[in-house]
Formats: structure tokens, sequence, C-alpha cells
């Protein structure tokens, strides 16, 4: 029989903190403090680079302080949690200055974490000597699709796992301080294919990346489009694909950009789409030969990646504040898929095949 009770989102089991946002833009405004009162928590100041930016989002959202500057708000004893959303150039620093404040019990950051692999580790260890939570906005984990779709391969409904791919044939936005960096389309659109990937799966042991520059995006990059295969320590290979081509865009083009996924097991197959960035709900599909007799079952939800998969980022930083238990989305987790992303970039690099043990995170 299929199952069908599956939790396509969190239940919030914590929300007695008080936030600090940081940061105004598009995914503050739009994501994370919309997830954030529909959950019921609480935000109590905000801060960014530009104040009149901040006065208009606490606005529109009821922040009751705006505060001049990051580091004013990181001082604001009336704050338990620091939420960043900051180029990832200037987010170490804020970071430290938050780890250094003894009010502030937890901090979440966006991803990538930092420009390299070897400050991402130093953060890490930063955090864990100074016992507070510093945790990463790995926010696809979030998407109802892939939360339903780790609950079928948990359950062993598919089998042993023998291929997955995630096809993305769509447009980012990129933000104009990435044109600043020497990093593009895999530290920061493929790291959340990367890292889903790993939730589903578990650990990699070897990367193979290659790229080409974007025809569209106009300042000098080196990794427009993607293409990375993985093998996992269980067997199984991977494959995800950033296609931010993705075709032509002018008046009476048909636009068809997309995101979908697959993933092929001994027993079964699961398929579906991530509703970014058709402003849609995710969706998914899967066959057992163990628990639907073949047929095709397609669990539906109303909820979308964005915003509502802010809610598990934020609620599981509050109930690891809470319980003292490690964060499901932990910076010594998070520093592994930044390993994988330095993996893939070797791996452009050199024109091979990396395995995971060449990159060092201790």
């Amino acid at each position: 029989m299929a199952e069908t009770s599956f939790e396509p989102d969190v239940t919030v089991r914590t929300n007695e903190y008080r936030i600090g946002a940081i940061g105004a833009g598009m995914i503050m405004a739009e994501c994370h403090l919309a997830a954030y009162k529909q959950a019921g928590f609480t935000v109590g100041a905000i801060a960014s680079r530009t104040r009149a930016n901040a006065e208009k989002v606490a606005e529109r959202w009821g922040i009751p302080t705006v505060h001049g500057t990051p580091e004013a708000l990181i001082a604001d004893q009336s704050i338990d949690i620091i939420d960043l959303a900051y180029p990832p150039d200037q987010q170490p620093e804020l970071i430290r200055k938050a780890l250094k404040a003894p009010h502030i019990k937890g901090i979440l950051a966006q991803k990538p974490l930092a420009l390299s692999l070897e400050e991402a580790i130093k953060l890490r260890d930063e955090a864990k000597a100074a016992g507070k939570v510093l945790s990463v906005n790995q926010n696809m984990r979030y998407d109802q699709s892939m939360r339903v779709l780790r609950q079928i391969i948990t359950s062993g409904a598919l089998g042993e796992i023998v291929f997955a791919q995630i096809d993305m044939h769509a447009i980012p936005h990129w933000q104009p301080f990435l044109q600043d960096y020497d990093r593009l389309t895999l530290s920061n659109m493929s790291v959340h294919h990367l890292d889903v990937l790993r939730f589903l799966l578990g650990e990699p042991t070897e990367i193979t990346t290659q790229t080409r520059q974007d025809p569209r995006t106009t300042f000098a990059h080196s990794d427009g489009i993607t293409v990375s295969t993985l093998r996992f320590a269980s067997g199984a290979l991977a494959v995800s694909l950033e296609d931010v081509w993705s075709g032509p865009r002018q008046e009476g083009y048909k636009d068809d950009q997309h995101i979908r996924w697959r993933v092929d097991g001994t027993k079964g197959v699961a398929k579906g789409t991530i509703g970014w960035p058709t402003g849609e709900a995710s969706t998914l599909s899967y066959a057992s030969t163990e628990t639907t007799g073949g047929e095709w079952v397609t669990p539906t939800w109303d909820t979308m990646w964005f915003p509502h998969a802010f809610i598990g980022v934020m609620e599981q930083l509050q109930h690891a504040i809470k319980t003292g238990e490690p964060p499901a989305l932990s910076v010594a987790d998070n520093v592994e898929t930044m390993a994988l992303v330095e993996a893939g970039y070797r791996s452009i690099a050199e024109g091979r095949t990396v395995k995971l043990s060449e990159i060092t995170t201790n």
C-alpha cells in the first residue's frame, strides 16, 4: 500500500526566540520575512547596508526596530538570533561579531558561507569554540518535493538508489556583487543541487564538472553553464545540470524554464519538478514494486519552496538552540557541501575527476 502520511512541511516545534534580520534585499523581504510571519516567529529588529531599504522592509513586515548598521543590530541585547542575508565576502566578519556577542544564541548564514572552503572551515571551528549554533541556509532541503522524496527513499520504497538527476534550465537573478567574484554558477546555484543530493544520497566520493560561459551573462565569468557527475559511496551515480542560458529570450519566444528531477531505484522510480522559477508548488510522483503495486502515486501540497521552505530553515535553528541538539543544517555539514563545490572547481581547473578524499576539511 502506498504511504499516505508524508510531511512535506515541518511542524513548528520552537518559536520563542527574537530574530534580528540583517539585509533587506529580495531573499530577506520576499522569503525569510514572509515565512517568519506565517510561522509566527518574532522579528525584533532589522538592519541593512542602506537604512532606507531597511525602513521600507520594516514597515512592510511590522518590524519594530531599525538599526543604522548591522553592528548596531548585533549589539541589540533583545536579539537572540542573527539572520544574515549578506554577500559572502562580507558575511564572515558579521558572523564573527555575532559569535563574540554574549546574548546571541544562534546565527543563520547564507550560502555560500564564505568565498573559500578554508574560510568556511575557520568559521565552523570558531563557532564551536564560542559554543554558538551556526547554521547555513541550504533551503532546498526544505522544498516540499525534496522532503517527501527523502521520506520515500528512507522508507525503502525505491530500493537501492541507482541513479539520480537534477535538470535545471532556468535563468537566475545574479546579484550585482557576484560580478566581483571569480566563481559564479557552481558556487551560487549548483550549491543548492549538490547539497540536496548529499541530503538524499549520502556522501559522494568523486565529482567531475564541466562548464562553459553563458552567452547571456554580460560580466566576466568562467562557470556559466555547469554539468557535474557524482559518484556516491553507495554506488549511486548522479548528474546535476545547471543550464543558466536555457534558450533565447525575446518577444514571441515561448519560455520553457524549468527544473526537473528523477531518482531511479531497484524497486521504483520517483520524479518531479521544482516550483522555482515558475512560482508554483513543486511536484512529485513515484511508483514502487514494494508499496504502490507499480502504480504511480502523486502526493500533493499547497505550499512552495519560496517562501515556505524558509519556515523549516529557521525552525531547525530555534529548535537546536532550545534542545542543545545539532541543527539539521549545521555548519559542520555545510563545510562538506563546500568541499564538494571546491572539488567541482578543481575538476574544472584540472580537467579531471576529483576524489573527495583530496579535499581536506579537518
